[in-house]
């Protein structure tokens, strides 16, 4: 059966988006993929329970954030740590000869405009080889909507915090 790479996104204000992404990737594993994560806005030292297990079954794993952009004042870390990222991305795409790439919250430098968003458009539709490639996070381009193979949105129909105040939890959200 011949591989046709694809475009994902996964998008929205719903809590799962990531966890969609790394469903994928643990299918992949099954079936011996070569597989990365590059993650923006998210910096190295996060400590997450999938991280510690991807790293364990052998996926590339890098952080590319400063933390999280309304903690960031200047913007300016974060704004070096996505370009940094997105050269990262655009090396794997061109030498690693992966089977799934995730970007995991590469919506949020396009909004804040760390990114040529045509240049990632383009990248991501046409120049990933037989790459299979995930984007997550909120508000999407539309530009690279238009541009993916399949989009999800994640929807919050009700959410413990807002629900009941109960904060982020182990095992839950990292």
């Amino acid at each position: 059966m011949e591989r046709v790479p694809l475009l994902i996104i996964y998008t929205g204000d719903g809590k799962g988006k990531t966890t969609a992404a790394l469903g994928l990737l643990f299918r992949a594993l099954g079936h011996g993929a070569k597989c990365a994560v590059l993650q923006c806005i998210k910096p190295e030292g996060l400590k997450t329970g999938e991280k510690h297990s991807a790293l364990k079954m052998g996926v590339l794993w890098e952080n590319y954030g400063a933390g999280f952009l309304w903690e960031d004042k200047t913007k300016e870390p974060s704004r070096q740590a996505a370009l940094k990222g997105w050269q990262r991305a655009k090396e794997l795409l061109i030498t690693a000869e992966l089977d799934l790439l995730i970007l995991d919250e590469l919506t949020y430098p396009l909004q804040e405009n760390f990114l040529p968003l045509d240049e990632v458009v383009e990248m991501l539709s046409h120049g990933k080889g037989q790459t299979h490639v995930v984007v997550t996070g909120r508000n999407a381009p539309q530009a690279l909507i238009e541009e993916a193979d399949l989009v999800s949105e994640i929807v919050t129909v009700k959410h413990p915090f807002s629900e009941a105040q109960i904060r982020a939890q182990k095992l839950i959200e990292y």
